[in-house]
């Protein structure tokens, strides 16, 4: 396996790993899943405050809502197959933005 592939299954996991952990936290802390309606607040600095969150928590929130469209409401296999691609695409562009921050932090 090549090192740039060895880097895009890196920045995957770790995109998954980041969503989802930012996720946990957040639900942790107001006992809610987040959601994209945070972007719906009424206070315009809350929905800005609510963009770098879901920037990140973004794979999370698209395969979580997509596992249960397909249990609860029987979507077809198609929808849910392009929704894990765009949940996987976003997962590595954020993915490689933690790489990006930990290599600038020297780690």
């Amino acid at each position: 396996m090549s090192p740039e592939t060895l880097e895009m299954f890196l920045s995957l996991a770790l995109g998954y790993a980041v969503a989802g952990l930012i996720s946990a936290a957040y639900q942790a802390i107001t006992t809610r899943p987040p959601s994209f309606r945070l972007l719906n607040a009424e206070a315009r600095a809350a929905a800005l405050a609510a963009v770098p969150f879901l920037v990140f928590a973004a794979p999370f929130i698209i395969m979580r809502n997509t596992v249960r469209g397909r249990r609860l409401e029987g979507r077809r296999f198609e929808f849910v197959m392009l929704a894990t691609m765009l949940a996987g695409t976003w997962s590595m562009m954020s993915g490689t933005a933690v790489v990006m921050v930990l290599r600038g932090l020297g780690l």
